[in-house]
Protein backbone atom coordinates (compact mmCIF):
# COMPACT_ATOMS: atom_id res chain seq x y z
CA UNK A 1 0.00 0.00 0.00
CA UNK A 2 1.63 2.85 -1.15
CA UNK A 3 2.28 5.90 1.59
CA UNK A 4 -0.31 9.05 1.13
CA UNK A 5 1.78 12.47 0.13
CA UNK A 6 -0.57 14.50 3.02
CA UNK A 7 -1.93 14.30 6.23
CA UNK A 8 -4.10 16.62 8.48
CA UNK A 9 -3.30 17.99 11.74
CA UNK A 10 -5.95 20.08 13.54
CA UNK A 11 -7.24 21.17 9.77
CA UNK A 12 -3.78 21.76 8.59
CA UNK A 13 -3.05 19.76 5.60
CA UNK A 14 0.36 18.93 5.55
CA UNK A 15 3.72 16.41 4.08
CA UNK A 16 3.05 13.26 5.98
CA UNK A 17 6.84 13.03 6.38
CA UNK A 18 6.49 16.00 8.77
CA UNK A 19 7.37 15.33 12.27
CA UNK A 20 4.15 16.16 14.52
CA UNK A 21 4.52 14.64 18.10
CA UNK A 22 6.93 15.63 20.53
CA UNK A 23 8.70 13.26 22.98
CA UNK A 24 6.41 15.04 26.23
CA UNK A 25 3.12 14.16 23.88
CA UNK A 26 0.75 11.97 26.33
CA UNK A 27 -0.49 9.94 23.85
CA UNK A 28 3.21 8.98 23.04
CA UNK A 29 4.25 8.20 26.66
CA UNK A 30 0.35 7.13 27.79
CA UNK A 31 -1.37 6.11 24.78
CA UNK A 32 -4.10 8.86 25.57
CA UNK A 33 -6.04 9.31 23.03
CA UNK A 34 -8.74 7.53 20.71
CA UNK A 35 -9.37 6.80 17.16
CA UNK A 36 -12.00 5.73 13.86
CA UNK A 37 -10.65 3.48 11.02
CA UNK A 38 -13.34 4.61 8.93
CA UNK A 39 -14.12 3.43 5.11
CA UNK A 40 -14.81 6.23 2.24
CA UNK A 41 -16.45 5.20 -1.12
CA UNK A 42 -16.68 7.82 -3.82
CA UNK A 43 -16.48 10.74 -1.02
CA UNK A 44 -19.11 8.89 1.36
CA UNK A 45 -18.16 7.86 4.52
CA UNK A 46 -19.72 4.20 5.56
CA UNK A 47 -21.29 4.17 8.18
CA UNK A 48 -20.77 7.86 9.08
CA UNK A 49 -23.39 8.14 12.14
CA UNK A 50 -22.11 5.29 13.89
CA UNK A 51 -18.52 6.61 13.69
CA UNK A 52 -19.32 10.33 14.96
CA UNK A 53 -21.47 9.00 17.41
CA UNK A 54 -18.68 6.70 18.79
CA UNK A 55 -15.66 9.09 18.27
CA UNK A 56 -17.71 11.61 20.15
CA UNK A 57 -18.53 9.68 22.92
CA UNK A 58 -15.14 8.09 23.16
CA UNK A 59 -13.76 12.23 23.46
CA UNK A 60 -16.34 12.57 26.52
CA UNK A 61 -15.30 9.54 28.06
CA UNK A 62 -11.76 10.19 28.03
CA UNK A 63 -12.54 13.78 29.27
CA UNK A 64 -11.50 15.90 26.70
CA UNK A 65 -12.68 19.50 26.60
CA UNK A 66 -14.53 19.58 23.22
CA UNK A 67 -14.38 22.96 21.01
CA UNK A 68 -17.88 23.57 19.38
CA UNK A 69 -16.08 24.00 16.04
CA UNK A 70 -15.30 20.27 16.57
CA UNK A 71 -18.88 18.70 14.62
CA UNK A 72 -19.25 15.71 12.27
CA UNK A 73 -19.84 18.43 9.60
CA UNK A 74 -16.04 19.83 10.51
CA UNK A 75 -14.66 16.37 10.99
CA UNK A 76 -16.75 14.98 7.52
CA UNK A 77 -15.45 18.03 5.61
CA UNK A 78 -11.62 17.58 7.02
CA UNK A 79 -11.58 13.85 5.86
CA UNK A 80 -12.88 14.03 2.57
CA UNK A 81 -11.16 16.94 1.38
CA UNK A 82 -8.14 14.95 2.69
CA UNK A 83 -8.77 11.77 0.60
CA UNK A 84 -9.63 14.41 -2.41
CA UNK A 85 -6.02 15.74 -1.94
CA UNK A 86 -4.28 11.78 -1.91
CA UNK A 87 -6.55 10.97 -4.75
CA UNK A 88 -8.11 8.19 -2.40
CA UNK A 89 -11.60 9.62 -2.43
CA UNK A 90 -12.87 6.78 -4.75
CA UNK A 91 -11.75 4.09 -2.19
CA UNK A 92 -10.14 4.83 0.79
CA UNK A 93 -9.39 3.57 4.39
CA UNK A 94 -9.24 6.62 6.79
CA UNK A 95 -7.43 6.95 10.22
CA UNK A 96 -8.78 9.80 12.05
CA UNK A 97 -6.79 9.97 15.52
CA UNK A 98 -7.47 12.13 18.92
CA UNK A 99 -4.82 12.41 21.08
CA UNK A 100 -4.15 14.76 24.25
CA UNK A 101 -1.05 17.10 23.86
CA UNK A 102 2.04 17.18 26.52
CA UNK A 103 2.47 16.39 29.87
CA UNK A 104 2.92 14.08 32.60
CA UNK A 105 0.58 12.15 34.54
CA UNK A 106 -0.56 14.29 36.72
CA UNK A 107 -0.50 17.50 35.00
CA UNK A 108 -1.52 17.64 31.20
CA UNK A 109 -1.05 21.40 29.41
CA UNK A 110 -4.67 20.90 28.73
CA UNK A 111 -7.42 18.82 27.29
CA UNK A 112 -8.09 19.82 23.84
CA UNK A 113 -8.42 17.23 21.10
CA UNK A 114 -5.61 17.36 18.88
CA UNK A 115 -6.71 15.34 15.87
CA UNK A 116 -4.66 13.13 13.01
CA UNK A 117 -6.34 12.48 9.91
CA UNK A 118 -4.58 9.81 7.60
CA UNK A 119 -5.77 8.18 4.44
CA UNK A 120 -4.88 5.23 1.97
CA UNK A 121 -6.02 3.71 -1.06
CA UNK A 122 -7.73 0.56 -0.60
CA UNK A 123 -7.84 -2.78 -2.89
CA UNK A 124 -11.61 -3.04 -4.54
CA UNK A 125 -10.99 -6.51 -3.44
CA UNK A 126 -11.73 -5.22 -0.17
CA UNK A 127 -15.40 -4.75 -0.98
CA UNK A 128 -15.82 -8.52 -1.41
CA UNK A 129 -16.34 -11.38 0.83
CA UNK A 130 -13.26 -13.21 1.09
CA UNK A 131 -12.94 -16.94 -0.76
CA UNK A 132 -9.85 -17.97 1.25
CA UNK A 133 -11.18 -18.21 4.83
CA UNK A 134 -9.07 -17.01 7.74
CA UNK A 135 -7.01 -19.10 9.58
CA UNK A 136 -6.92 -18.03 13.34
CA UNK A 137 -6.14 -19.42 16.81
CA UNK A 138 -6.20 -17.78 20.39
CA UNK A 139 -3.73 -15.43 21.77
CA UNK A 140 -2.76 -16.51 25.15
CA UNK A 141 -0.69 -14.17 26.66
CA UNK A 142 -2.63 -10.99 27.21
CA UNK A 143 -6.14 -10.33 28.63
CA UNK A 144 -9.09 -6.98 27.52
CA UNK A 145 -9.78 -6.01 30.47
CA UNK A 146 -13.57 -5.14 31.16
CA UNK A 147 -14.52 -1.81 32.16
CA UNK A 148 -15.48 1.16 31.04
CA UNK A 149 -12.70 2.27 28.68
CA UNK A 150 -12.53 -1.59 26.57
CA UNK A 151 -14.94 -0.86 24.63
CA UNK A 152 -13.40 2.16 23.55
CA UNK A 153 -10.68 2.21 19.87
CA UNK A 154 -8.12 3.69 22.68
CA UNK A 155 -4.31 4.92 21.28
CA UNK A 156 -3.03 1.82 23.68
CA UNK A 157 -3.07 -0.69 21.70
CA UNK A 158 -0.74 -3.06 22.99
CA UNK A 159 -2.67 -6.39 23.56
CA UNK A 160 -3.98 -6.18 19.81
CA UNK A 161 -0.52 -5.32 18.55
CA UNK A 162 1.09 -8.16 20.26
CA UNK A 163 -1.73 -10.11 19.09
CA UNK A 164 -0.97 -9.31 15.84
CA UNK A 165 2.75 -9.91 16.29
CA UNK A 166 1.94 -13.63 17.24
CA UNK A 167 -0.50 -14.48 14.66
CA UNK A 168 2.14 -13.39 11.83
CA UNK A 169 4.94 -15.57 13.27
CA UNK A 170 2.58 -18.30 13.73
CA UNK A 171 1.35 -17.87 9.74
CA UNK A 172 -1.87 -16.96 11.35
CA UNK A 173 -4.78 -14.43 9.53
CA UNK A 174 -5.48 -12.95 13.15
CA UNK A 175 -5.58 -13.80 16.57
CA UNK A 176 -8.61 -14.12 19.19
CA UNK A 177 -8.33 -12.32 22.50
CA UNK A 178 -9.42 -13.28 26.06
CA UNK A 179 -11.26 -11.58 28.41
CA UNK A 180 -9.66 -12.13 32.22
CA UNK A 181 -12.44 -14.70 32.67
CA UNK A 182 -11.49 -16.93 29.94
CA UNK A 183 -13.88 -16.18 27.61
CA UNK A 184 -13.69 -14.28 23.82
CA UNK A 185 -13.22 -10.36 23.90
CA UNK A 186 -12.98 -9.89 20.39
CA UNK A 187 -9.91 -10.03 17.27
CA UNK A 188 -6.95 -7.97 16.57
CA UNK A 189 -8.63 -5.74 14.45
CA UNK A 190 -12.19 -6.97 14.39
CA UNK A 191 -15.28 -8.08 16.65
CA UNK A 192 -16.08 -11.80 16.51
CA UNK A 193 -19.33 -13.60 15.45
CA UNK A 194 -20.04 -17.69 15.60
CA UNK A 195 -22.86 -19.58 14.89
CA UNK A 196 -23.73 -22.01 17.28
CA UNK A 197 -27.01 -23.94 17.91
CA UNK A 198 -29.29 -22.04 15.19
CA UNK A 199 -28.29 -18.86 17.20
CA UNK A 200 -25.86 -16.13 16.20
CA UNK A 201 -24.17 -15.01 18.82
CA UNK A 202 -21.01 -11.95 19.84
CA UNK A 203 -19.37 -11.26 22.53
CA UNK A 204 -21.54 -9.03 24.83
CA UNK A 205 -20.00 -5.30 25.57
CA UNK A 206 -19.58 -6.24 28.76
CA UNK A 207 -17.04 -8.93 27.64
CA UNK A 208 -14.44 -6.46 26.70
CA UNK A 209 -14.52 -5.83 23.21
CA UNK A 210 -14.11 -2.75 21.17
CA UNK A 211 -17.83 -1.35 20.13
CA UNK A 212 -17.62 -1.81 16.92
CA UNK A 213 -19.64 0.29 14.16
CA UNK A 214 -19.81 -2.80 11.71
CA UNK A 215 -20.46 -5.38 14.57
CA UNK A 216 -23.77 -2.67 15.55
CA UNK A 217 -24.48 -2.38 12.05
CA UNK A 218 -25.15 -6.23 12.02
CA UNK A 219 -26.87 -6.58 14.74
CA UNK A 220 -29.78 -4.27 13.95
CA UNK A 221 -29.94 -5.66 10.46
CA UNK A 222 -30.60 -9.20 12.25
CA UNK A 223 -32.71 -8.05 14.96
CA UNK A 224 -35.01 -6.08 12.04
CA UNK A 225 -34.82 -9.70 9.88
CA UNK A 226 -36.01 -11.33 13.26
CA UNK A 227 -32.13 -13.70 12.52
CA UNK A 228 -31.64 -14.91 16.05
CA UNK A 229 -28.68 -13.29 17.74
CA UNK A 230 -27.30 -13.00 20.91
CA UNK A 231 -24.70 -10.72 23.25
CA UNK A 232 -23.22 -13.05 25.27
CA UNK A 233 -20.48 -14.83 27.14
CA UNK A 234 -18.42 -16.96 24.18
CA UNK A 235 -15.86 -19.50 25.26
CA UNK A 236 -13.33 -21.30 23.77
CA UNK A 237 -15.30 -24.38 23.64
CA UNK A 238 -17.99 -22.27 22.29
CA UNK A 239 -15.66 -21.52 19.22
CA UNK A 240 -14.74 -25.06 18.76
CA UNK A 241 -18.29 -26.31 19.02
CA UNK A 242 -20.07 -23.39 15.93
CA UNK A 243 -20.93 -24.19 13.42
CA UNK A 244 -19.95 -20.99 11.83
CA UNK A 245 -17.75 -18.30 12.61
CA UNK A 246 -17.18 -14.49 11.01
CA UNK A 247 -15.42 -11.75 12.12
CA UNK A 248 -16.50 -7.81 10.92
CA UNK A 249 -14.97 -4.48 10.79
CA UNK A 250 -15.31 -0.72 9.01
CA UNK A 251 -13.05 -1.81 6.36
CA UNK A 252 -14.19 -5.64 5.32
CA UNK A 253 -17.47 -5.70 6.66
CA UNK A 254 -17.61 -9.45 6.93
CA UNK A 255 -14.79 -11.72 6.91
CA UNK A 256 -15.45 -15.90 7.17
CA UNK A 257 -12.76 -17.96 9.55
CA UNK A 258 -12.53 -21.27 8.17
CA UNK A 259 -9.98 -22.49 10.57
CA UNK A 260 -9.60 -21.94 14.25
CA UNK A 261 -6.72 -24.24 15.56
CA UNK A 262 -7.93 -27.71 14.28
CA UNK A 263 -11.82 -26.52 13.95
CA UNK A 264 -13.04 -25.90 10.07
CA UNK A 265 -16.18 -23.89 9.18
CA UNK A 266 -18.01 -23.42 6.47
CA UNK A 267 -18.66 -20.18 4.82
CA UNK A 268 -22.72 -20.26 4.46
CA UNK A 269 -23.68 -17.87 6.66
CA UNK A 270 -21.08 -15.41 6.55
CA UNK A 271 -21.33 -15.25 2.39
CA UNK A 272 -25.56 -15.00 2.63
CA UNK A 273 -25.18 -11.83 5.52
CA UNK A 274 -22.49 -10.20 3.14
CA UNK A 275 -24.40 -10.33 0.21
CA UNK A 276 -27.75 -8.96 2.18
CA UNK A 277 -25.67 -6.57 4.88
CA UNK A 278 -22.87 -5.35 3.53
CA UNK A 279 -22.83 -5.17 0.24
CA UNK A 280 -25.61 -2.47 0.10
CA UNK A 281 -23.48 -0.47 1.73
CA UNK A 282 -20.26 -0.74 0.09
CA UNK A 283 -22.47 0.30 -3.67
Amino acid sequence: MADAGYLNYNGKILRADKLLISPNNRSFRYGDGCFETIKMIRGKIILEDYHFERLFSSIERLQFEKPAFLTLHYLREQLIELAKKNYHDKLARVRLMVFRGDGGLYDAENHFPNYLIQTWALNPANNELNKNGLVIDIYKDARKVCDQFSHIKSNNFLSYAMAALWAKKHQLNDALLLNPYENIADATIANVFIVKDGMVKTPALTEGPIAGNMRRHLLKCMREENIPVEETQISAEDILQASGIFLTNAIYGIRWVKQVGESNYPNTLAESFHKKFIEPLFV
